[in-house]
């Protein structure tokens, strides 16, 4: 229903996804400014930033146009018609994810999968096999973590009722921080996304990896290849918050 009724005014659409995608950009545009000014970010060059920027961007955006209406969930909650939800027969999550379902986030998709394929070609790396094979793992992987983050954020909405802005904190404040390298974060807070929060697997693990970088903690090599496994156990710990949340849920009384 949200697709056709995105689809009635054929050029609103168009002008709307062009404007998320330049909206989106002005991000990576605050990258290009930076290093108008430096030759490196925290020893990393400019086609290497820009393949975590596309890499985070590009799987971001997936989960975004999959996921991105979580937020309206405590909306739902507090006028009392998440209710309505439980009695349909079809998957509580789904519904969410379907509600105001929004096209125009393809504009982040593509902007990100643009700066991606500059960073290809740009890169200076010896490409392998295995290497070129863990680009897409990134990609599905990460899009897995960031919806694995949606999902654990509105099982903590249910729970509280109003918190779509902590979820946004982690959700879009993840993507932010992972555009950039991590040697410019302090160690402390590596070490919490990569064993707390693991967003370091969506692409600052694998990409140390393809660019032939140590990583700032000294993980072993072949954690690089981890990220399937890590977005697997979010999906499942971010399944149990759900359910746990659903159960937990006592209605508004309205």
């Amino acid at each position: 229903m949200w697709v056709r009724s995105s689809m009635t005014y054929r050029t609103s659409f168009v002008v709307t996804v062009f404007g998320n995608l330049l909206v989106t950009g002005l991000d990576f545009v605050a990258i290009l400014l930076m290093f108008s000014q430096v030759d490196s970010l925290g020893g990393w060059s400019m086609p290497e930033v820009a393949l975590l920027y596309g890499l985070s961007a590009t799987a971001f955006g997936l989960a975004d146009l999959v996921l991105g209406s979580m937020d309206v969930l405590g909306a739902r909650i507090r006028d009392g018609s998440f209710d309505t939800l439980l009695v349909r027969p079809a998957p509580v999550l789904a519904q969410i994810g379907a509600d105001r379902f929004a096209l125009r986030r393809l504009g982040r998709i593509t902007q990100g999968a643009v700066v991606l394929g500059y960073a290809l070609v740009s890169v200076d790396v010896d490409w392998s096999a295995q290497k070129v094979l863990l680009v897409p793992v990134m990609l599905v992987s990460g899009a897995v973590i960031f919806c694995s983050l949606f999902v654990a954020g509105a099982a903590f909405q249910i729970l509280v009722q109003d918190a779509s802005e902590v979820q946004n904190a982690f959700t879009y404040g993840g993507n932010t921080l992972l555009q950039y390298p991590p040697s410019v974060f302090g160690k402390d807070l590596v070490r919490g996304v990569t064993f707390m929060l693991p967003l370091a697997f969506v692409n600052w693990v694998p990409a140390a990896h393809v660019l032939g970088r140590p990583y700032p903690i000294g993980l072993p090599e072949w954690v690089a290849f981890a990220s399937p496994l890590v977005a697997a156990v979010c999906c499942a710990l971010a399944g149990l918050a759900w359910r746990s949340g659903l159960r937990s849920y006592r209605s508004t009384g309205s």
